[in-house]
């Protein structure tokens, strides 16, 4: 399953692996991937959404399930 969130703030390829490895230590997550430019992560396995948005948070990020 590929859940796709907002993220708010990256401003740096750094800021994207902080993204990436905040996703990549929640149970459940396959694979992450951050994209600054687009302001969006996309996460494949079956984390939940919440446990998501809070790793994404506790690293100093906004976040959010897209649309």
């Amino acid at each position: 399953m590929t859940t796709t969130l907002t993220v708010e703030g990256m401003g740096c390829e750094g800021c994207e692996d902080i993204v990436e490895n905040a996703l990549s230590g929640v149970d459940g997550v396959e694979e992450a991937n951050a994209d600054r430019e687009e302001g969006v992560a996309t996460v494949e396995g079956d984390a939940d959404v919440e446990d998501l948005v809070e790793s994404v948070e506790y690293a100093g990020y906004e976040a959010a399930l897209a649309d």
